[in-house]
């Protein structure tokens, strides 16, 4: 073999070797530089990077956002009412060094995929664990303070998450259903709560009915009452003014008087076509038809 070839050799093995301890560190990415397994260099900025050829070897990990959709899984809450439910968590491997490392030594070469796998056991048992508390119902977890509850889920499981090297960001509740098995005894349940509430409602307004139409029977009571009260003063007040009349007309002529009492028992007695009237020439009630009676009238 000639020097020229050997020369050749020479430089391609020393830039292959260039080439070979030279890496790219990605905005996306977090990487480290392993020597047999062990960790020699974290990078987390973009840029080059170098490490030795053939002994040192470099992984990367997405240093993004990550998505994690956890299995449907039952719990029970305070009021024994059992609900299905899954959710979605996002999280991401921690940004300093020592969290990098922390990442490496707890999932080993498995990698993201391992640490899902991790993480979502974390989000179950988390999951069970606030959703099955003392002071949390079925109501409350379709209420408006299910987000509360799920940033109690997403604090718990970022601390779990710690000795995993990884940072919770955020934890959802996509579903909450009712077991099959459950949903006609809780349509039964909704369904009797709702006639009982109908019912209530029908007993309060038949009572305020009753209210209205006592009210309403008393009124009238008092209005009939008041307006017979005043007919009756006005129906006095009127015969007494009568009576004055006659008693002051009786004072001013006597006679006068006695001939229209007559009178007017004449026409009472006589009314009608038929009317009969059977009485002695003499009786005092014919004392204005004679002409004693007349005469007297006439002379006073």
């Amino acid at each position: 073999m000639g020097r020229g070839t050997i020369g050749l050799i020479v430089i391609a093995v020393a830039i292959l070797g260039a080439l070979s301890s030279i890496f790219i560190t990605d905005e996306r990415e977090k990487v480290l530089v392993l020597q047999f397994g062990q960790i020699k260099q974290v990078k987390t900025e973009p840029g080059l990077g170098f490490k030795i050829p053939f002994i040192q070897e470099v992984v990367r990990y997405d240093g993004r956002i990550l998505s994690l959709d956890t299995p449907a899984i039952e719990v029970t809450p305070d009021d024994d009412r059992r609900l299905v439910v899954d959710a979605f968590a996002r999280f991401r491997i921690g940004n300093t060094e020592e969290e990098i490392r922390q990442f490496r030594r707890a999932v080993g070469a498995g990698g993201v995929r391992a640490a899902e796998d991790r993480l979502a056991s974390i989000l179950v048992a988390e999951i069970r664990a606030v959703l099955g508390s003392e002071d949390v119902t079925s109501n409350t977890i379709l209420s408006a303070e299910r987000a509360e509850l799920m940033n109690r889920i997403r604090a718990n499981a970022d601390a779990d998450a710690a000795d995993l090297g990884l940072d919770v960001v955020d934890v959802r509740l996509k579903q909450t259903n009712l077991p099959e098995q459950n949903l006609e005894e809780t349509f039964n349940q909704m369904r009797s709560e709702r006639e009982r509430e109908a019912t209530d409602e029908r007993a309060r307004g038949a009572e305020a009915a009753q209210r209205v139409r006592a009210q309403a029977d008393r009124t009238v009571v008092e209005l009939v009452s008041d307006a017979n009260r005043d007919a009756e003063i006005t129906r006095g007040e009127a015969d007494a003014e009568r009576n004055r009349i006659f008693a002051n007309a009786y004072g001013a002529d006597e006679d006068f008087f006695r001939f229209y009492r007559s009178l007017a028992a004449y026409e009472r007695s006589l009314r009608g076509n038929n009317s009969t009237l059977v009485i002695t020439p003499d009786s005092e009630f014919f004392e204005f038809l004679d002409g004693a009676g007349m005469s007297g009238l006439t002379a006073n």
